[in-house]
Parts: C-alpha cells; structure tokens; sequence
C-alpha cells in the first residue's frame, strides 16, 4: 500500500528543517546556552516515515557545531561530507574532514564525538543513524546523559537526578 501523504522524492535542500534545534528540555538548553545556534536539520528519514534509520540533510553555519560531543551505547552513526571542512573531535583526538570524506561511529565504543565548523564557509552533511531502542547516550564534556525510555528521551544529570 503506498502512503498518499509522504512523498515520493524531494529536494534535500528543500525539506523543512526541524522545528526546534534540539530534543533536548528546556532546563538543558538553558544551561547549554547558543552552542547549537548556526546548526540546521533537516530530517530526511521522518519525511518518508523511515522508522529503523534516520537521515538528516544538517547544515553548519561557520563557528557552529554539530552535536555535543557524545556516544551511543547501542545506536551506531554514520557521516559523509557533502561540502566544507568541518573538524571532527573524538576521543582519539581532531581529524580534519573535506567533501566526499566520511566516519562511522560504532554504539557501545563509547568514543564520544561531534563535528565543528571553523572555517569561513558553511559545511553540509548527511547525518544516518540507526533507530535501537532502549539506547542510552553519554555526553563527557557536559552534565548530561540521555536514556531512550520507550521511544522518548529522557534527559538526567550525570548523577541521575532528572532534569525538570
């Protein structure tokens, strides 16, 4: 049965970006401040009702980053650099990415990662990661992790005291 209400094929460029910058509560943003600002998602999969992987066509104005630095437990991700020279930071170090180059980043490694944009001109990348339930996410730079709890997030201090 084809669905009448999702699309056959689209412009990436022209889907329509995610209505708030992040999944994260409001508490977390609050203490996380602009570090997200300058970064656009466009989530392709959910366009076409994708429910095992997502998609994201995800631009990145100069200065701005990808994700906080962060690790799957037991959703893998993968990144292929379609225009600009963002900085990959992982717990192996910087590794300086240009068009056509791509990672992978295997759950349960706990090598945390994100991108940073610090060049002049805007980067372009297609985001795929899997849709595991039950994951949980780990964010060593800041204080915060996330637990997918049927199909929602829920946001904790390291401690495990909940954000409100």
């Amino acid at each position: 049965m084809i669905d009448k209400i999702r699309p056959i094929a689209v412009y990436a460029a022209e889907a329509l970006p995610r209505a708030k910058n992040s999944v994260f509560p409001e508490a977390v943003t609050n203490q996380l401040g602009s570090q997200l600002d300058g970064r656009v998602k466009r989530p392709l999969g959910d366009l076409f009702g994708l429910q095992n992987f997502g998609v994201n066509l995800t631009r990145l104005a100069p200065g701005a980053i990808s994700a906080l630095r962060h690790a799957h437990a037991k959703q893998d991700e993968f990144i292929y650099v379609l225009a600009g020279n963002p900085t990959l930071h992982t717990d192996v170090g910087v590794t300086p990415l240009s068009p056509g180059m791509c990672a992978g980043f295997k759950a349960g490694t706990g090598n945390a990662h994100r991108l940073v944009n610090d060049s002049e001109t805007e980067v372009l990348i297609l985001e795929i990661g899997d849709r595991t339930s039950g994951d949980q996410i780990s964010y060593p730079d800041d204080d915060l992790q996330a637990v997918d709890y049927e199909g929602s997030w829920v946001f904790a201090h390291k401690d495990g005291t909940p954000y409100e």
